[in-house]
C-alpha cells in the first residue's frame, strides 16, 4: 500500500530530516503597520500587478479583486504571522493519569508555499505523551492552523508545531507528520498532480523506534465513520 511505503520513508529519514531554521523570517518592523494600513498598501500592489498583466480593472468582475486579495492576505491566509493571533492553548492536569500516547490525526492543513505563494493542502498527524499535563484536543488543531496561515516551508511548519506543543505541554515527547500537496509542484513547473510531500519531526520518546512505530501505526488506522 502507498501509505506503508510513505511511512517507511519517514522512518528511513529518522532524525536527519531537519530544516535550517524553525523560525519564520520576519523583519523587526513586521508589525509596525496596522492591518488596515497593510491592506491599503497591498491593494495598490495587487492593482499594479494586474494592470501590468494587461487586465482591465474597470470590468465589474475585476475591479474589486485588489481589495479582496489584500484582505485575504492580511486577515486570512497570512494571519498566522501576527503573534497576537496565536491560539491560547489552555492546559489541564492529567488527573486521570493517562500515560499512553494521544494522537490527533487527519488535521486539515491549508498553507501557502513561500516560494511561489501557491497553496499547500494536506493533513497533519500530531501526538504527545503526557508528563502530567494535557491540552484540549481542539487546541492541537488550532496550533496547526496558526502555523499554516503564513508563507511556509513544510519542514519548518512541522518543526514549529512540535516545538510549540513541547512548550505548551512541558515535555519533549511530541511528534508530528504532515502529508501535503504543493500546488507549486502540482499546477506549475513539473505539473505532477499525483505527488505529495511528507515531513516529520519526532521529539523525546518518539525518537525511540518502538514509540515511533506505534505512532505511525495509529496513523494507518481506518477511522472513517
Amino acid at each position: 500500500m502507498k501509505i506503508d511505503k510513505d511511512l517507511e520513508a519517514i522512518e528511513a529519514l529518522g532524525d536527519n530530516h531537519v530544516a535550517t531554521s524553525a523560525t519564520t523570517p520576519l523583519r523587526e518592523d513586521a508589525f509596525k503597520l496596522s492591518d488596515s494600513e497593510k491592506i491599503a498598501l497591498i491593494r495598490e500592489d495587487v492593482k499594479h500587478i494586474m494592470e501590468t498583466l494587461g487586465l482591465d480593472l474597470t470590468d465589474d468582475s475585476l475591479k474589486g479583486t485588489p481589495q479582496r486579495v489584500a484582505k485575504m492576505f492580511v486577515n486570512e491566509i497570512f494571519s498566522g504571522l501576527h503573534p497576537e493571533r496565536k491560539p491560547d492553548a489552555s492546559t489541564f492536569n492529567n488527573n486521570y493519569n493517562y500515560g499512553e500516547m494521544l494522537v490527533e490525526k487527519n488535521i486539515t492543513v491549508y498553507s501557502t508555499c513561500e516560494h511561489h505563494l501557491l497553496p499547500i493542502v494536506g493533513r497533519a498527524h500530531v501526538a504527545y505523551i503526557s508528563n502530567g499535563t494535557v491540552v484540549g484536543l481542539s487546541k492541537m488543531n488550532r496550533i496547526v492552523d496558526y502555523y499554516a496561515k503564513r508563507p511556509q516551508v513544510q519542514e519548518r511548519m512541522t518543526m514549529q508545531i512540535v516545538q510549540d506543543l513541547q512548550v505548551v505541554l512541558g515535555t519533549k515527547d511530541v511528534a508530528c507528520v504532515i502529508d501535503a500537496k504543493h500546488l507549486c509542484v502540482n499546477s506549475r513547473g513539473i505539473r505532477d498532480i499525483e505527488s505529495s510531500t511528507i515531513t516529520s519531526e519526532f521529539g523525546g520518546k518518539f525518537k525511540e523506534d518502538s514509540v515511533r512505530r506505534e505512532f505511525l501505526d495509529y496513523i494507518k488506522l481506518d477511522t472513517s465513520f
